[in-house]
Protein backbone atom coordinates (compact mmCIF):
# COMPACT_ATOMS: atom_id res chain seq x y z
CA UNK A 1 0.00 0.00 0.00
CA UNK A 2 2.66 2.28 1.05
CA UNK A 3 5.80 3.17 -1.09
CA UNK A 4 9.13 1.25 0.58
CA UNK A 5 12.49 3.10 0.79
CA UNK A 6 14.99 0.69 1.19
CA UNK A 7 18.57 2.43 2.78
CA UNK A 8 19.70 -1.18 3.43
CA UNK A 9 23.47 -1.16 2.70
CA UNK A 10 23.88 2.75 2.49
CA UNK A 11 25.01 5.62 4.57
CA UNK A 12 23.46 8.16 3.34
CA UNK A 13 24.36 12.05 4.44
CA UNK A 14 22.79 14.33 6.11
CA UNK A 15 22.01 16.08 3.00
CA UNK A 16 21.19 13.14 1.22
CA UNK A 17 18.80 12.06 4.12
CA UNK A 18 16.88 15.25 3.92
CA UNK A 19 16.66 14.54 0.11
CA UNK A 20 15.30 11.16 0.71
CA UNK A 21 12.38 12.14 3.22
CA UNK A 22 8.90 11.65 1.55
CA UNK A 23 6.89 15.14 1.24
CA UNK A 24 3.72 15.73 -0.02
CA UNK A 25 3.63 18.70 -2.82
CA UNK A 26 1.49 20.87 -0.89
CA UNK A 27 3.21 24.17 -1.00
CA UNK A 28 2.41 27.16 1.48
CA UNK A 29 3.64 29.36 -1.48
CA UNK A 30 1.53 28.36 -4.14
CA UNK A 31 -1.08 30.03 -1.47
CA UNK A 32 0.16 33.00 -0.51
CA UNK A 33 -0.77 35.14 -3.29
CA UNK A 34 -4.29 33.95 -2.69
CA UNK A 35 -4.20 34.71 0.95
CA UNK A 36 -2.71 38.58 0.08
CA UNK A 37 -5.73 38.93 -1.64
CA UNK A 38 -8.25 38.01 0.98
CA UNK A 39 -6.50 39.87 3.85
CA UNK A 40 -6.31 42.61 1.70
CA UNK A 41 -10.05 42.43 1.53
CA UNK A 42 -10.53 42.32 4.97
CA UNK A 43 -8.07 45.40 5.82
CA UNK A 44 -10.56 47.38 2.77
CA UNK A 45 -13.98 46.59 3.71
CA UNK A 46 -14.22 44.74 6.89
CA UNK A 47 -16.75 42.42 7.98
CA UNK A 48 -18.67 42.60 4.75
CA UNK A 49 -15.33 40.92 3.65
CA UNK A 50 -15.23 38.48 5.92
CA UNK A 51 -19.22 37.53 5.27
CA UNK A 52 -18.40 36.71 1.95
CA UNK A 53 -15.43 35.15 1.94
CA UNK A 54 -17.57 32.57 4.33
CA UNK A 55 -19.93 32.74 1.62
CA UNK A 56 -17.53 31.87 -0.66
CA UNK A 57 -15.33 29.20 0.75
CA UNK A 58 -17.74 27.91 3.57
CA UNK A 59 -20.67 27.84 1.58
CA UNK A 60 -23.00 29.79 4.67
CA UNK A 61 -23.26 33.76 5.26
CA UNK A 62 -23.19 33.71 9.15
CA UNK A 63 -25.90 36.19 10.61
CA UNK A 64 -23.46 38.11 12.39
CA UNK A 65 -19.15 37.59 13.03
CA UNK A 66 -19.05 38.04 16.71
CA UNK A 67 -20.71 35.03 18.56
CA UNK A 68 -23.45 36.36 20.69
CA UNK A 69 -22.94 35.44 24.55
CA UNK A 70 -26.80 33.50 23.93
CA UNK A 71 -25.59 30.70 21.56
CA UNK A 72 -22.66 30.42 23.91
CA UNK A 73 -24.44 29.78 26.78
CA UNK A 74 -26.86 27.52 24.79
CA UNK A 75 -23.67 25.55 23.54
CA UNK A 76 -22.27 23.97 27.05
CA UNK A 77 -25.72 23.76 28.24
CA UNK A 78 -26.24 21.24 25.55
CA UNK A 79 -22.88 19.43 25.45
CA UNK A 80 -23.44 15.83 25.77
CA UNK A 81 -22.05 15.10 29.50
CA UNK A 82 -19.56 12.49 28.29
CA UNK A 83 -17.50 14.92 25.88
CA UNK A 84 -18.25 17.73 28.53
CA UNK A 85 -16.28 15.14 30.98
CA UNK A 86 -13.56 14.21 29.24
CA UNK A 87 -13.01 18.02 28.08
CA UNK A 88 -12.88 18.99 31.37
CA UNK A 89 -10.09 16.43 32.57
CA UNK A 90 -8.45 17.12 29.54
CA UNK A 91 -8.52 20.71 30.48
CA UNK A 92 -7.35 19.68 33.65
CA UNK A 93 -4.76 17.83 32.80
CA UNK A 94 -3.28 19.92 29.93
CA UNK A 95 -3.34 22.99 32.80
CA UNK A 96 -1.00 21.22 34.75
CA UNK A 97 1.46 20.37 32.11
CA UNK A 98 1.42 23.55 30.87
CA UNK A 99 2.45 25.42 34.24
CA UNK A 100 5.37 23.37 34.25
CA UNK A 101 6.29 25.31 30.86
CA UNK A 102 6.28 28.58 32.63
CA UNK A 103 9.95 30.00 33.91
CA UNK A 104 10.84 31.12 37.00
CA UNK A 105 11.84 34.42 37.46
CA UNK A 106 15.79 34.92 37.36
CA UNK A 107 18.25 37.29 38.87
CA UNK A 108 21.82 37.27 38.49
CA UNK A 109 23.70 39.09 40.66
CA UNK A 110 27.54 40.18 38.35
CA UNK A 111 29.16 42.05 40.75
CA UNK A 112 28.75 44.72 43.93
CA UNK A 113 25.42 46.86 42.76
CA UNK A 114 24.88 44.92 39.26
CA UNK A 115 22.10 42.78 38.69
CA UNK A 116 20.38 41.47 35.76
CA UNK A 117 17.35 40.18 36.31
CA UNK A 118 14.75 37.77 33.80
CA UNK A 119 11.09 37.87 33.85
CA UNK A 120 8.66 36.45 31.52
CA UNK A 121 6.33 38.68 30.41
CA UNK A 122 2.70 37.72 28.58
CA UNK A 123 1.37 38.88 25.28
CA UNK A 124 -1.75 41.33 26.33
CA UNK A 125 -3.97 39.88 23.49
CA UNK A 126 -3.97 36.64 21.06
CA UNK A 127 -6.05 35.28 18.70
CA UNK A 128 -6.54 31.50 18.28
CA UNK A 129 -7.47 29.56 15.11
CA UNK A 130 -9.37 26.59 15.67
CA UNK A 131 -9.90 24.73 12.35
CA UNK A 132 -13.63 23.41 11.08
CA UNK A 133 -13.35 22.58 7.27
CA UNK A 134 -13.09 18.69 6.90
CA UNK A 135 -13.38 18.01 10.19
CA UNK A 136 -13.99 19.85 13.39
CA UNK A 137 -11.80 20.31 16.54
CA UNK A 138 -13.38 21.09 19.83
CA UNK A 139 -9.98 19.71 21.02
CA UNK A 140 -7.79 22.58 19.94
CA UNK A 141 -9.94 24.94 21.78
CA UNK A 142 -8.24 23.55 24.55
CA UNK A 143 -4.98 23.05 23.20
CA UNK A 144 -4.73 26.55 21.98
CA UNK A 145 -6.74 28.65 24.95
CA UNK A 146 -5.00 26.56 27.92
CA UNK A 147 -1.58 27.39 27.83
CA UNK A 148 -2.21 31.43 26.56
CA UNK A 149 -4.81 31.54 30.21
CA UNK A 150 -1.38 29.47 31.62
CA UNK A 151 0.99 32.25 30.66
CA UNK A 152 -1.45 34.67 31.97
CA UNK A 153 -2.94 36.42 28.19
CA UNK A 154 -5.52 38.16 29.63
CA UNK A 155 -7.55 38.84 26.67
CA UNK A 156 -8.28 35.52 24.01
CA UNK A 157 -10.36 36.11 20.59
CA UNK A 158 -10.94 32.72 18.61
CA UNK A 159 -12.28 31.99 15.22
CA UNK A 160 -13.27 28.82 13.75
CA UNK A 161 -15.37 28.63 10.33
CA UNK A 162 -19.44 29.12 10.19
CA UNK A 163 -20.98 25.94 9.76
CA UNK A 164 -23.96 24.83 7.43
CA UNK A 165 -25.11 22.42 8.95
CA UNK A 166 -25.25 24.89 12.22
CA UNK A 167 -27.34 27.32 10.30
CA UNK A 168 -23.72 29.67 9.54
CA UNK A 169 -23.11 29.06 13.52
CA UNK A 170 -19.84 28.04 14.83
CA UNK A 171 -20.04 24.44 15.58
CA UNK A 172 -21.94 24.16 19.05
CA UNK A 173 -19.38 21.57 20.19
CA UNK A 174 -15.98 24.52 19.80
CA UNK A 175 -18.62 27.07 21.65
CA UNK A 176 -19.16 24.89 24.21
CA UNK A 177 -15.70 24.13 25.23
CA UNK A 178 -14.95 27.98 24.85
CA UNK A 179 -17.37 28.24 27.73
CA UNK A 180 -16.25 26.03 29.82
CA UNK A 181 -12.79 27.55 29.27
CA UNK A 182 -14.34 31.08 30.27
CA UNK A 183 -13.68 32.20 26.77
CA UNK A 184 -17.13 34.40 25.54
CA UNK A 185 -14.90 36.74 22.22
CA UNK A 186 -15.83 33.98 19.40
CA UNK A 187 -16.08 34.43 15.59
CA UNK A 188 -17.35 33.25 12.75
CA UNK A 189 -14.91 33.45 10.59
CA UNK A 190 -12.10 31.27 8.85
CA UNK A 191 -9.21 30.33 6.43
CA UNK A 192 -7.07 33.41 5.82
CA UNK A 193 -9.54 36.08 6.07
CA UNK A 194 -9.58 35.15 9.77
CA UNK A 195 -6.21 35.06 10.14
CA UNK A 196 -6.06 39.11 8.65
CA UNK A 197 -8.50 39.94 10.69
CA UNK A 198 -6.83 38.73 13.93
CA UNK A 199 -3.91 40.58 12.89
CA UNK A 200 -4.94 43.87 11.60
CA UNK A 201 -8.16 44.27 13.26
CA UNK A 202 -12.10 44.29 11.91
CA UNK A 203 -13.56 47.79 13.66
CA UNK A 204 -17.01 47.50 12.47
CA UNK A 205 -16.98 44.30 14.12
CA UNK A 206 -15.95 45.47 17.03
CA UNK A 207 -12.74 42.72 16.74
CA UNK A 208 -9.63 44.58 18.08
CA UNK A 209 -5.85 43.15 17.18
CA UNK A 210 -4.11 40.98 18.65
CA UNK A 211 -0.52 40.18 19.13
CA UNK A 212 -0.12 36.70 18.45
CA UNK A 213 -2.15 33.92 16.11
CA UNK A 214 -1.95 30.45 16.96
CA UNK A 215 -3.71 27.24 15.75
CA UNK A 216 -3.57 24.44 13.22
CA UNK A 217 -5.97 25.23 9.64
CA UNK A 218 -5.30 24.39 6.43
CA UNK A 219 -2.57 25.73 3.82
CA UNK A 220 -4.77 28.89 3.26
CA UNK A 221 -4.83 29.42 7.27
CA UNK A 222 -0.81 28.71 7.11
CA UNK A 223 -0.14 31.31 4.10
CA UNK A 224 -2.29 33.44 5.95
CA UNK A 225 -0.15 33.47 8.73
CA UNK A 226 3.81 33.96 6.77
CA UNK A 227 1.78 36.88 4.96
CA UNK A 228 1.09 38.99 8.69
CA UNK A 229 4.07 37.84 9.90
CA UNK A 230 5.74 40.75 10.91
CA UNK A 231 2.47 42.74 11.96
CA UNK A 232 2.15 39.89 15.13
CA UNK A 233 3.60 36.84 16.06
CA UNK A 234 2.82 33.23 15.19
CA UNK A 235 3.32 30.02 16.50
CA UNK A 236 4.01 28.20 13.25
CA UNK A 237 3.24 28.03 9.42
CA UNK A 238 1.28 24.42 10.45
CA UNK A 239 -0.13 21.82 7.71
CA UNK A 240 -1.02 18.42 6.87
CA UNK A 241 -0.71 16.54 10.19
CA UNK A 242 2.40 13.55 9.77
CA UNK A 243 3.50 10.42 12.10
CA UNK A 244 6.34 8.71 11.88
CA UNK A 245 6.32 5.47 13.46
CA UNK A 246 10.46 3.33 14.76
CA UNK A 247 9.20 0.16 15.40
CA UNK A 248 11.50 -2.88 15.67
CA UNK A 249 10.61 -6.48 15.29
CA UNK A 250 8.94 -7.04 18.51
CA UNK A 251 6.36 -4.10 17.90
CA UNK A 252 2.78 -5.30 17.34
CA UNK A 253 1.82 -4.71 13.51
CA UNK A 254 -1.24 -4.13 14.29
CA UNK A 255 -1.34 -1.27 17.12
CA UNK A 256 1.42 0.27 14.80
CA UNK A 257 -1.07 -0.09 11.75
CA UNK A 258 -3.85 1.72 14.05
CA UNK A 259 -1.46 4.77 14.98
CA UNK A 260 -0.45 5.30 11.10
CA UNK A 261 -4.48 4.95 10.36
CA UNK A 262 -5.54 7.66 13.29
CA UNK A 263 -3.25 10.27 11.27
CA UNK A 264 -4.03 9.91 8.03
CA UNK A 265 -8.11 10.10 8.33
CA UNK A 266 -7.10 13.58 8.96
CA UNK A 267 -6.51 14.68 4.99
CA UNK A 268 -5.63 13.06 1.93
CA UNK A 269 -1.95 14.77 2.31
CA UNK A 270 -1.54 13.16 5.72
CA UNK A 271 1.88 11.91 5.78
CA UNK A 272 1.85 8.29 7.80
CA UNK A 273 5.90 6.95 7.60
CA UNK A 274 6.65 3.56 9.61
CA UNK A 275 10.93 3.21 10.07
CA UNK A 276 12.26 -0.52 10.67
CA UNK A 277 15.26 -2.38 10.84
CA UNK A 278 12.78 -5.63 10.17
CA UNK A 279 11.66 -6.34 6.76
CA UNK A 280 9.33 -8.74 8.17
CA UNK A 281 7.76 -6.19 10.82
CA UNK A 282 7.05 -4.30 7.81
CA UNK A 283 5.35 -6.65 5.64
CA UNK A 284 2.77 -7.27 8.72
CA UNK A 285 2.00 -4.02 9.01
CA UNK A 286 1.35 -3.60 5.23
CA UNK A 287 -1.17 -6.38 5.66
CA UNK A 288 -3.12 -4.29 8.34
CA UNK A 289 -3.42 -1.10 6.94
CA UNK A 290 -4.79 -2.99 3.91
CA UNK A 291 -7.49 -4.55 6.41
CA UNK A 292 -7.72 -1.36 8.57
CA UNK A 293 -7.53 1.16 5.77
CA UNK A 294 -11.26 -0.67 4.17
CA UNK A 295 -12.95 -1.03 7.41
CA UNK A 296 -12.58 3.02 8.85
CA UNK A 297 -15.00 5.39 8.06
CA UNK A 298 -12.66 7.60 6.18
CA UNK A 299 -11.23 4.93 3.82
CA UNK A 300 -10.91 6.72 0.46
CA UNK A 301 -9.32 9.80 2.79
CA UNK A 302 -7.22 7.01 4.15
CA UNK A 303 -6.27 5.41 1.16
CA UNK A 304 -5.10 8.67 -0.87
CA UNK A 305 -2.89 9.42 2.19
CA UNK A 306 -1.47 6.42 2.87
CA UNK A 307 -0.49 5.88 -0.82
CA UNK A 308 0.94 9.33 -1.57
CA UNK A 309 4.27 10.26 -2.43
CA UNK A 310 4.51 12.03 1.57
CA UNK A 311 3.65 8.38 2.90
CA UNK A 312 6.28 5.36 3.24
CA UNK A 313 8.32 2.44 4.58
CA UNK A 314 11.50 2.76 5.10
CA UNK A 315 14.08 0.44 5.96
CA UNK A 316 16.99 0.42 7.17
CA UNK A 317 19.72 -1.63 8.98
CA UNK A 318 19.61 -0.45 12.37
CA UNK A 319 17.84 1.80 14.71
CA UNK A 320 20.76 4.08 14.68
CA UNK A 321 19.93 4.88 11.14
CA UNK A 322 16.53 5.09 12.27
CA UNK A 323 16.86 7.63 14.49
CA UNK A 324 18.69 9.28 11.75
CA UNK A 325 15.93 9.28 9.51
CA UNK A 326 13.85 10.57 11.99
CA UNK A 327 15.76 13.29 12.79
CA UNK A 328 15.75 14.50 8.94
CA UNK A 329 11.96 14.08 8.76
CA UNK A 330 11.27 16.24 11.99
CA UNK A 331 7.52 14.91 12.64
CA UNK A 332 5.44 16.19 14.17
CA UNK A 333 4.75 13.28 16.17
CA UNK A 334 7.36 10.64 16.38
CA UNK A 335 6.13 7.18 17.94
CA UNK A 336 9.01 4.58 19.17
CA UNK A 337 7.83 1.06 19.83
CA UNK A 338 11.18 -0.70 20.42
CA UNK A 339 12.67 -3.16 22.79
CA UNK A 340 14.71 -0.27 24.00
CA UNK A 341 12.95 2.83 23.17
CA UNK A 342 15.26 4.83 25.88
CA UNK A 343 18.39 4.07 23.97
CA UNK A 344 16.49 5.41 20.33
CA UNK A 345 14.80 8.17 22.50
CA UNK A 346 18.36 9.63 23.30
CA UNK A 347 19.37 9.95 19.39
CA UNK A 348 16.56 11.78 18.32
CA UNK A 349 16.85 15.31 18.19
CA UNK A 350 14.43 16.62 15.51
CA UNK A 351 10.26 15.76 17.08
CA UNK A 352 7.02 17.92 18.13
CA UNK A 353 5.86 15.57 20.59
CA UNK A 354 7.36 12.17 21.30
CA UNK A 355 5.69 9.45 22.24
CA UNK A 356 6.50 6.26 23.87
CA UNK A 357 5.55 2.63 23.84
CA UNK A 358 2.70 0.53 22.54
CA UNK A 359 0.35 2.16 25.06
CA UNK A 360 1.45 6.37 24.40
CA UNK A 361 -0.26 6.26 21.06
CA UNK A 362 -0.44 9.49 19.07
CA UNK A 363 -4.63 9.69 19.78
CA UNK A 364 -3.74 10.34 23.31
CA UNK A 365 -1.68 13.26 22.83
CA UNK A 366 -4.22 14.22 20.92
CA UNK A 367 -6.96 14.39 23.31
CA UNK A 368 -5.94 13.45 26.79
CA UNK A 369 -2.75 13.27 27.65
CA UNK A 370 -1.66 16.94 29.26
CA UNK A 371 0.45 17.21 26.60
CA UNK A 372 -0.57 20.02 23.34
CA UNK A 373 -1.17 18.97 20.37
CA UNK A 374 -0.47 22.15 18.09
CA UNK A 375 2.95 20.67 16.65
CA UNK A 376 5.02 21.86 13.90
CA UNK A 377 4.30 20.21 10.79
CA UNK A 378 5.84 19.49 7.40
CA UNK A 379 9.60 19.07 9.29
CA UNK A 380 9.20 22.17 10.68
CA UNK A 381 9.92 20.21 14.19
CA UNK A 382 13.81 20.61 12.67
CA UNK A 383 13.78 24.32 13.98
CA UNK A 384 10.73 24.66 15.37
CA UNK A 385 8.54 23.98 18.66
CA UNK A 386 5.20 23.05 19.64
CA UNK A 387 2.54 25.61 21.17
CA UNK A 388 2.86 25.47 24.90
CA UNK A 389 2.77 28.46 27.25
CA UNK A 390 6.47 29.94 26.68
CA UNK A 391 4.43 30.56 23.24
CA UNK A 392 2.88 33.27 24.81
CA UNK A 393 5.50 34.69 26.68
CA UNK A 394 8.15 36.79 26.43
CA UNK A 395 11.88 36.83 27.91
CA UNK A 396 12.24 40.59 29.23
CA UNK A 397 15.96 41.43 30.69
CA UNK A 398 15.81 44.31 33.61
CA UNK A 399 19.12 45.46 34.21
CA UNK A 400 19.63 47.15 37.78
CA UNK A 401 22.93 48.79 37.99
CA UNK A 402 24.25 51.95 40.77
CA UNK A 403 26.35 53.92 40.18
CA UNK A 404 29.31 51.21 41.85
CA UNK A 405 28.26 48.45 39.68
CA UNK A 406 28.42 50.92 36.44
CA UNK A 407 31.43 52.68 38.08
CA UNK A 408 33.50 48.67 37.29
CA UNK A 409 32.94 48.60 33.81
CA UNK A 410 32.84 52.13 32.50
CA UNK A 411 36.19 51.98 31.13
CA UNK A 412 35.38 48.35 28.93
CA UNK A 413 32.42 50.42 27.31
CA UNK A 414 34.60 53.60 26.56
CA UNK A 415 36.81 51.40 25.02
CA UNK A 416 34.22 49.22 22.71
CA UNK A 417 32.03 52.45 22.01
CA UNK A 418 35.39 54.30 21.06
CA UNK A 419 36.64 51.16 18.67
CA UNK A 420 33.07 50.76 17.51
CA UNK A 421 33.06 54.74 16.34
CA UNK A 422 30.16 55.25 18.79
CA UNK A 423 31.97 58.03 21.06
CA UNK A 424 28.22 59.12 22.26
CA UNK A 425 27.84 56.02 24.10
CA UNK A 426 31.56 56.24 25.98
CA UNK A 427 29.89 60.20 26.87
CA UNK A 428 26.25 58.55 28.04
CA UNK A 429 28.58 56.40 30.99
CA UNK A 430 31.28 59.26 31.33
CA UNK A 431 28.70 61.86 31.85
CA UNK A 432 27.38 60.44 35.12
CA UNK A 433 31.20 60.60 36.22
CA UNK A 434 31.34 64.06 35.88
CA UNK A 435 33.07 63.11 32.57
Amino acid sequence: MMQTIDLRGAQPTAAELLALVPRSRSDVSAAEAIAAELIADVRARGGVALLDQSERFDGVRPEQLRVPRAHLDEAVAALDPAVADAARESIRRVREASAAQVPPPGRTELGEGAVVEQRWQPVGRVGLYVPGGKAVYPSSVIMNVVPAQVAGVGSIAIASPPQPDHGGRVHPTILGIAALLGVDEVYAMGGAGAIGAFAHGVPDAGLEPVQVVTGPGNRFVAAGKRVVRGAVGIDAEAGPTDILVIADGGADADLVAADLVSQAEHDELAAAVLVTDDADLAARVGERLAVRQGATRHAERVRASLTGEQSAAVLVDDLAQAAAFANAFGPEHLEIQVDDPDAVLGLIENAGAIFIGPYSPVSLGDYSAGSNHVLPTGGHARFSAGLSAATFLRPQQVVRYDERGLSAVAAGIDALALDEQLPAHAEAVRARFGG
